[in-house]
């Protein structure tokens, strides 16, 4: 399984952004995908994760900002983003958790600045 994160750029604050994560490969059902973060010094975080059913699960500090989706049908994962802060800077993967394998992306890098 290989994951293509794609989206990431610099937006001002309280700008938004689309993450898109397309899989490719053999990919069984029951899986999830997810969306983590991390800035030099700091461990990944989850921003946001989705199983396959569609049930969703968000950080505290990206709730009522930020929306995850799935396109089970194009193996795509989007994460959409807004009312951007400064501390959302970071580089963004994106996970897909598959029979007990977890297989990542390559990262995006976020920068929220004016």
């Amino acid at each position: 399984v290989q994951l293509q994160a794609s989206g990431g750029g610099l937006v001002q604050p309280g700008g938004s952004l689309r993450l898109s994560c397309a899989a490719s490969g053999k990919i069984f059902g029951g899986n999830v995908m997810g969306w983590y973060r991390q800035t030099p010094g700091q461990q990944r975080e989850l921003v946001a994760d989705i199983l396959n059913n569609g049930a969703t699960n968000y950080a505290d500090s990206v709730k009522g900002r930020s929306t995850i989706a799935r396109d089970n049908a194009k193996s795509t994962m989007y994460l959409q983003m807004s009312n951007l802060k400064p501390e959302d800077t970071a580089v963004y993967y994106c996970k897909l958790s598959n029979r007990g394998i977890d297989f990542w992306g390559q990262g995006t890098l976020v920068t929220v600045s004016s």
